[in-house]
C-alpha cells in the first residue's frame, strides 16, 4: 500500500472515531458501542459493498428495487463513497493490539502485588464462582448447539470470559475505579484472565495441532513457565523499576514504559501466551514506583487513542453477511442464557467482598461485557479449520461469537451507564425475594 494512501486510512479512522466521540457525548451515551459500529459501517462488509450494489436489484419490504448509479462529473459516487472503507491493515490490526496491551497495563497499575496476595482467597472464591458457573453453563449450550466436544469447549471460554479492555475502560469512564465493586470486578478478571492463559494454550494445541495432546502439554508449560517469571519480575523487579523511570524528561519516562510494556507482551504472544495478561504484570511492576501517578497522566492519552482503534476494530471485522437466521437465532439464545449467568456470578462476587446489594448488582453488570478473549478464541477456532475441526463448525463458531461480542460489548457497557436506574428496582426484587413478600399487583 502506498504511503499516501495509508495515511489517508489512518486519517479517515480516527475522523471516524472522534466523530463518535462528538455524536456519544451529545447524547450521553457510553462511546464504546459507538466506536464497534462505526467499524462495521466503515468496513468493507459495508461500506465495501457500496459500488458492487450499483444497478443491482434489492429487497426491501418484500419488493425489488433497483439500485440506481449516481454519477457527477463523470465520477461514480458508489464507487468513490465505497473507496473509503477500511480494512484490517497492519497500523489497525497493531494498533487494536497496543490498545488491549495498555488497557490491561492501566489494570495492573491499580493492582500492585500485595493487594493481589492480600485479595487472593477472595480472587479464588469469586473466580471460582465465575468459572463454575460460566463456563459451565458455555459447555452445555455449546455441546447442544454442536454437538461434539471441541466445539462445546471453544463455545464454553467463549460464552465464559469477559472482556479487561472493556470493563476496563468503562470503568475509568464511569469513574467507578475508585469505587468499592472495582476490587470485585478488577479480581474477576485476574482470575479469567490467568485462567485464559492456560485454556488457550490448550485450545492452540487442540483445535491448530489435532488434539495432540502432549502438543497440549509442552505450550501448557510455556504458558505456566512465562507467568511465573512475569511474577517473580513483579515480585523482585520494583527496584529495577524504579530506577529505570527515574528520568529527566517525560518523554523518557514514556518512551521506557512502552518499550518495557509492549516488548515483554510482544515476547508473551509470540509464546502463545496472552499478551494482555503479560501487560497486567507489567503494570503491577511498575505500580510499586513511585512513578504511577506519572504514568496514569502521560499514558492516559495513548490509551484512550489506541483503545478507540481497538473498539473500532471489532467493528471493522464483523461482517453482517455472516448473521443468517440460525446464528442470529444462536446469538438471541445466548444472550439471553448468558446474561443472567453472569448477573447471578458477578451478584454473588460483589457479596464475596462484602458489598452491599447496589454495588453487587454494579458488579454484575460490567462482569457482562465480553470482548477480545472471545475473538481470539473463534480466530483459532478459524484457524484451524479442516484440522482440529469441520471448517463449516468453525465459520459457524467465528460468526456466532463475532455478533455474540458486538451485542455484549453494548448491553454490558449500557448496564453499567445506566446502573443507577435499574439498581432500586433490582434491590427492591432481592430485598422482597429475601423477606417472602410478594411483588406489589399491577392493575
Amino acid at each position: 500500500m502506498a504511503t499516501e494512501t495509508a495515511l489517508v486510512d489512518v486519517g479517515i479512522l480516527f475522523a471516524a472515531v472522534a466523530l463518535a466521540g462528538i455524536l456519544s457525548s451529545r447524547i450521553d451515551q457510553s462511546v464504546i458501542p459507538f466506536y464497534i459500529v462505526v467499524g462495521v459501517l466503515l468496513g468493507s462488509n459495508v461500506l465495501g459493498e457500496l459500488p458492487a450494489l450499483a444497478g443491482s436489484e434489492v429487497g426491501i419490504g418484500g419488493v425489488a428495487v433497483t439500485v440506481p448509479e449516481v454519477a457527477i462529473g463523470g465520477v461514480d459516487l458508489l464507487a468513490a463513497v465505497g473507496g473509503l472503507a477500511l480494512g484490517e491493515t497492519d497500523f489497525i490490526v497493531v494498533g487494536a493490539e497496543i490498545g488491549i496491551v495498555l488497557l490491561l497495563f492501566f489494570l495492573g497499575l491499580e493492582f500492585n502485588l500485595n493487594r493481589l496476595i492480600a485479595s487472593k482467597d477472595r480472587i479464588g472464591k469469586a473466580g471460582s464462582v465465575d468459572l463454575v458457573i460460566n463456563f459451565g453453563i458455555g459447555l452445555v449450550f455449546g455441546y447442544l448447539v454442536f454437538g461434539g466436544f471441541l466445539a462445546a469447549f471453544l463455545t464454553a471460554g467463549i460464552v465464559y470470559i469477559s472482556s479487561s479492555a472493556i470493563i476496563t475502560k468503562s470503568l475509568i469512564d464511569l469513574g467507578w475505579i475508585a469505587n468499592d465493586e472495582s476490587e470485585p470486578m478488577l479480581g474477576t478478571l485476574v482470575y479469567e484472565d490467568l485462567f485464559i492463559a492456560v485454556y488457550l494454550a490448550i485450545v492452540s494445541a487442540l483445535v491448530l495441532g489435532g488434539g495432540d495432546v502432549g502438543e497440549a502439554a509442552g505450550q501448557i508449560g510455556i504458558a505456566v513457565g512465562f507467568i511465573v517469571a512475569l511474577l517473580g519480575l513483579v515480585a523482585f523487579g520494583t527496584g529495577f523499576f524504579q530506577r529505570f523511570l527515574d528520568a529527566d524528561t517525560n518523554e523518557f519516562v514514556v518512551v521506557r514504559a512502552l518499550g518495557v510494556t509492549i516488548l515483554v507482551a510482544g515476547i508473551a504472544l509470540a509464546l502463545g501466551v496472552s499478551e494482555a495478561v503479560a501487560a497486567f504484570f507489567v503494570g503491577m511492576a511498575f505500580s510499586s514506583t513511585d512513578h504511577v501517578h506519572d504514568l496514569e497522566q502521560l499514558l492516559e492519552p495513548l490509551r484512550d487513542a489506541f483503545a478507540a482503534i481497538f473498539f473500532f476494530w471489532i467493528g471493522l471485522v464483523t461482517d453482517p453477511g455472516l448473521f443468517t437466521l440460525s446464528i442470529l437465532g444462536m446469538i438471541v439464545a445466548a444472550v439471553i442464557v448468558t446474561t443472567p449467568t453472569k448477573l447471578v456470578s458477578g451478584y454473588l462476587g460483589g457479596r464475596i467482598y462484602g458489598l452491599d446489594d447496589r454495588r453487587s448488582l454494579r458488579v454484575g453488570f460490567g462482569m457482562t461485557t465480553r470482548g477480545e478473549f472471545s475473538l481470539i478464541i473463534a480466530s483459532l477456532a478459524l484457524s484451524g479449520a479442516g484440522s482440529g475441526m469441520a471448517a463449516e463448525t468453525a465459520q459457524t463458531i467465528y460468526a456466532f461469537t463475532v455478533g455474540y461480542v458486538l451485542v455484549m460489548s453494548i448491553l454490558g457497557t449500557s448496564l453499567m451507564q445506566y446502573s443507577s436506574r435499574i439498581e432500586p428496582v433490582a434491590v427492591s426484587l432481592l430485598e422482597r425475594a429475601r423477606s417472602g413478600t410478594p411483588p406489589p399487583a399491577t392493575d
